[in-house]
């Protein structure tokens, strides 16, 4: 079924953000003070919210679109595109967020180094990015504030090498961030997700009952 195709997928993407929570203790190698403990705790603020910005409103949107397809040809370069070709930047953006969290964790008052900047700041591009083509691809809309995020993430990087910035305080604004995002899209479309959302699932619980 074309909901249980989407669902492995969204799994995927679910063990990509618990290897990046796992990132975050590995990185720990000496003594544990507060700008570790704060670092650990902004990290998994980053982790939740890239989770929040799939499982909140996209992954039941997409799977939806893919259960409405016409089977044959249209579902089969949907399920193609969508969870073949675009969930793999994501989940690589992900990746590459757990690196720069385990370089940045290590030592949260030295200035960030331009590998972890790179990986902490445009792994997070990377897989807003994935999300703008998904939503592009599957709703034919474009997310304008995911978009403008990325392409500011990706622009602080060469800056924060430059400003020499900690560690910490990179985690801090990308955590600010994220949340701002979050706290956005929540107020101005939150009635829309809301319904969306209960739309959705009880078509889910429909369905399931039907089967």
């Amino acid at each position: 079924m074309p909901r249980h195709f989407a669902e492995r997928h969204g799994l995927i993407v679910i063990i990509a953000l618990g290897e990046s929570i796992v990132a975050i203790g590995v990185g720990v190698t000496g003594a544990v003070d507060l700008g570790v403990v704060t670092a650990a705790v902004l990290g998994t603020v980053v982790a939740a919210a890239l989770w929040w910005l799939y499982f909140d409103v996209v992954a039941l949107v997409s799977t939806k679109r893919l259960g409405e397809a016409e089977a044959g040809r249209e579902r089969n370069e949907m399920a193609r595109d969508s969870f073949s070709y675009l969930h793999f930047p994501m989940v690589a953006g992900i990746v590459l967020v757990a690196l720069g969290m385990k370089k940045t964790i290590g030592d949260v008052e030295d200035p960030l180094k331009l590998v972890p900047a790179a990986a902490l700041l445009g792994g997070t591009a990377v897989y807003l990015l994935a999300h703008v083509a998904f939503r592009l691809r599957n709703v034919r809309t474009l997310n304008s504030r995911r978009l403008i995020l990325a392409v500011v993430l990706l622009g602080f990087i060469p800056l924060v090498y430059e400003l020499k910035l900690p560690a910490l305080g990179s985690v801090a604004i990308l955590s600010a961030a994220l949340v701002g995002l979050i706290a956005w899209e929540t107020h101005i479309y939150g009635e829309a997700r809301a319904r969306i959302r209960n739309e959705l699932r009880h078509e889910h619980e429909t369905t399931g009952a039907a089967t």
